[in-house]
């Protein structure tokens, strides 16, 4: 391994429906530089390409830009990584958009590995954070949607597409409400902190004087005792068990790590949902199976995606 911290970096690009993030990062997961910029989520796909290519273009500016060999991204899905394509739900300007090319175009033809966004957060829980030195893991991330990625013998699984572990969209409610993706009774239709807020409100819960109504309000009720606000995580909850119980039963994982902004409610979601595990995993191979909080925050798509790039084809 390189020992010079400027030698041997990689790219990253986190994309999302709110920013692009970008990064050089070396091969200990350290951040060296970053760049940030809004995603013009609601323009046409080359005003947000050229948004990528400003961050890009921030990085390259630097002389650490030299020492970079490869890029990668993780990006809102669905992402198709055989195709080097993206169709992000909440950027419509991008539909089976060419995003591996463009950006092997704007980085001089550098190789660029691209995985979904629950996949890049897997990658980094499992290099640095609370997946590490697991052989078999399921990471979640829970926000604003519901998605994931899978570490099966050891390395992370994405699958031929990029999308393996997308836990979001699972069913657990066979006669439940039709979900964004075509299906019903989806894991994220129950748990997704929009989805959860909304439940909230319709059972009475009702806002302070702010009129905050997203997840992180209705867990600052539930830990004030508020008892429909905590019925409305118990019910996220028991849909989260009952997709990692499924999970669990179906590859055998050792441990569940849930991040994402309404993993940050802390144990107004995490306590009913191991009582739901309890409920839920009951084969002697998926029993007491340990549900753990992420811990690389914020970081973990740009870190992520340099893991992706760091594992890469020839790498």
């Amino acid at each position: 391994m390189d020992t010079d911290p400027a030698t041997g970096l990689v790219a990253a690009l986190d994309i999302g429906g709110t920013k692009i993030a970008g990064a050089l990062v070396d091969r200990e997961g350290r951040i060296r530089l970053r760049s940030q910029r809004p995603t013009p989520a609601r323009e046409d796909g080359e005003t947000v390409m050229a948004a990528v290519g400003a961050v890009l273009a921030d990085l390259a500016a630097s002389p650490l830009w030299e020492s970079a060999d490869a890029v990668g991204i993780g990006s809102a899905g669905p992402v198709d990584a055989s195709r080097g394509t993206v169709s992000p739900v909440n950027v419509p300007g991008w539909r089976d958009y060419p995003l591996v090319e463009r950006v092997r175009r704007a980085t001089a033809g550098r190789p660029v590995t691209l995985v979904g966004d629950g996949v890049a957060m897997t990658a980094a829980e499992h290099w640095l954070g609370a997946a590490r030195g697991h052989s078999d893991a399921l990471c979640l991330v829970v926000s604003t949607g519901v998605g994931g990625g899978l570490v099966l013998g050891g390395r992370v699984h994405p699958g031929p597409t990029g999308n393996a572990g997308h836990i979001g969209h699972i069913p657990v409610d066979l006669d439940g409400e039709p979900c964004a993706c075509g299906g019903r009774g989806c894991v994220e239709r129950l748990a997704s902190g929009p989805h959860l807020a909304r439940r909230a409100l319709e059972n009475g819960w009702r806002p302070g004087p702010d009129g905050d109504v997203s997840a992180a309000a209705v867990a600052a009720s539930a830990r004030a005792g508020d008892p429909i606000a905590i019925a409305s995580f118990e019910r996220a909850a028991q849909a989260l068990a009952a997709g990692i119980a499924a999970t669990a039963a179906l590859v055998e994982i050792d441990i569940a790590v849930v991040g994402g902004g309404v993993a940050g409610a802390g144990e107004v979601l995490f306590a009913p949902l191991r009582r739901g595990l309890r409920t839920y995993a009951t084969l002697s191979f998926v029993r007491d199976l340990p549900v753990v909080p992420a811990v690389t925050g914020t970081d973990a798509g740009l870190l992520g995606a340099a893991a992706a790039a760091l594992a890469g084809p020839d790498r």
